[in-house]
C-alpha cells in the first residue's frame, strides 16, 4: 500500500533530490554567483536518477524486495553525488571555483538519512509479513 510510511520517507527523499535540488544552489563561485543544479550535465542527471528512483520504489510497493534494492542503488548514487560535491569543494588549495558552500551541496545528505528510514521501515514490513506467514 503506498500509505506506508517508507512511502512517505521516499516521496520526502524525491522531493529533495527533485524540486528542492533546482531551487538551493551548490555553491557561489569566487565572483559571488550562485551555481545550481542546472548549470552541470552531470549533476543534473544524477539528481534526478535519485527522484526517478526515488518515484519507482515509491510504486514498487507490492515487492518489498525490490524497493530494498532500488532504495540502495539510490543511497549508493546519492554517496557518489556527495563524494563528487567533497571533491569540487576540496579539489585545491586556496580560492577555488567553490568560495562558499550552499545548501545544495548538503541534499544529498538528507536523502541518504531518509533512505536508510526507509529501508529499515521495509525490512520492519518484511519481517512482519514473514513472521505472520509462519503462523499460518
Amino acid at each position: 500500500m503506498i500509505q506506508r510510511i517508507q512511502s512517505v520517507y521516499l516521496a520526502l527523499a524525491f522531493i529533495i533530490a527533485g524540486p528542492l535540488s533546482l531551487i538551493f544552489p551548490l555553491w557561489k563561485d569566487a565572483n559571488g554567483i550562485d551555481y545550481h543544479v542546472g548549470q552541470s550535465t552531470l549533476y543534473t542527471l544524477m539528481f534526478g536518477a535519485s527522484a526517478a528512483l526515488s518515484v519507482i520504489s515509491i510504486f514498487s510497493y507490492k515487492k518489498r524486495q525490490t524497493q530494498f534494492v532500488y532504495n540502495r542503488l539510490n543511497m549508493i548514487l546519492n554517496f557518489i553525488l556527495l563524494g563528487l560535491f567533497v571533491y569540487q569543494s576540496l579539489n585545491l588549495s586556496g580560492e577555488t571555483l567553490v568560495s562558499e558552500k550552499g545548501i545544495g551541496m548538503f541534499l544529498p545528505i538528507g536523502s541518504i538519512i531518509l533512505l536508510a528510514l526507509a529501508n529499515k521501515a521495509i525490512k520492519k514490513d518484511e519481517d512482519l509479513v514473514k513472521s505472520a506467514d509462519r503462523i499460518r
